[in-house]
């Protein structure tokens, strides 16, 4: 059986369609969004500038983050390769992040 977004909670799945709309919208590899602890959204696709470079993940946390965010509920990563980074995971355990959620492009979840 194939497990989708729609499998998920309603705030979980939501969290998936606005990483996928930011991975198409940045044309990018990977999109992510991420729910504050007060239930705010932040979405962000990946960023490769010759003088930047932050992950999807990295980036949606940035947004959060400089919004006044100091934890987070849940994050979706949405790609084709989510294995997260070393850097990426150490990011969710500084914001102790709950739930996380790996997604593929068309929506179906990673285990």
């Amino acid at each position: 059986m194939r497990v989708t977004a729609d499998d998920l909670d309603p705030e979980d799945a939501k969290l998936v369609t606005l990483a996928r709309s930011a991975m198409a919208r940045g044309r990018t590899a990977a999109g992510a969004a991420v729910r504050d602890g007060i239930g705010r959204t932040y979405a962000a696709a990946g960023v490769e500038l010759p003088s930047l470079r932050l992950s999807a993940l990295q980036a949606a946390v940035a947004a959060a983050v400089s919004s006044g965010a100091d934890r987070l509920e849940a994050v979706a990563v949405v790609g084709h390769d989510t294995r997260l980074a070393p850097e990426d995971s150490a990011v969710l355990g500084d914001l102790a992040v709950t739930t996380v959620v790996l997604a593929a492009p068309d929506g179906s979840l990673h285990h």
